[in-house]
């Protein structure tokens, strides 16, 4: 989604640079809300890992989205992850900002931000808390079920296409909720291109 990360003259700070357009990822249009496309929140997460790796960090370590990304039917939106000098007397911390603008803008266009965050590089093989899921189905389960699933969310307005119905299973274990989701087979080519696929996580 992203360029390579350019050092900014006399500054630690990086600037990368990408481009949207649902022509050429095809998979971004199935992500629409009450009929607007929009980048879903796992696609900015996944730029701002991808702004961490350009500058040798590893870890997303908090992102806040301010608007949405809508994305239009034709043409493009430029795109711009900046990533500060490291904080002073915060190690490898730095903050992250991510804007855009219609790539029809003119230069004196301003760019909107879309979300604000921190990277560092914290150990990103570290494993979560343990889920306690030693088995699958998870033990004593009760099945969700999910045909209705997307009917019902498009009928609150969250049209999801195929790119994201990857949600396979569901099982209740008291208050928890375990699902399975799998990434349409269509799309796991280009998936190594990703920390994990927008889609998929969302």
């Amino acid at each position: 989604l992203l360029g390579a990360a350019t050092p900014l003259a006399e500054s630690d700070a990086f600037l990368l640079t990408g481009r949207l357009s649902l022509s050429e990822a095809g998979w971004l249009g199935d992500h629409a809300v009450f009929g607007t496309v929009l980048l879903p929140g796992t696609g900015l997460l996944e730029l701002g890992f991808a702004a961490a790796r350009a500058v040798g960090l590893t870890t997303v370590s908090q992102l806040t989205l301010v608007s949405p990304l809508v994305l239009p039917q034709e043409g493009a939106v430029r795109l711009q992850v900046q990533v500060d000098a490291p904080e002073e007397g915060e190690g490898e911390l730095r903050a992250l900002s991510i804007y855009s603008r219609s790539e029809d803008a003119g230069e004196n266009a301003s760019w909107a931000l879309h979300a604000q965050g921190h990277l560092s590089g914290g150990d990103a093989s570290a494993l979560p808390e343990e889920a306690g899921l030693e088995v699958w189905p998870p033990a004593g389960g009760q099945p969700i079920d999910l045909a209705e699933l997307y009917a019902k969310l498009a009928a609150r307005g969250y049209a999801y296409g195929p790119s994201f119905r990857g949600l396979c299973e569901a099982w209740r274990v008291d208050d928890v909720l375990y699902g399975r989701a799998v990434l349409p087979e269509e799309l796991s080519d280009a998936a190594e291109a990703y920390g994990l696929h927008p889609a998929l996580l969302d």
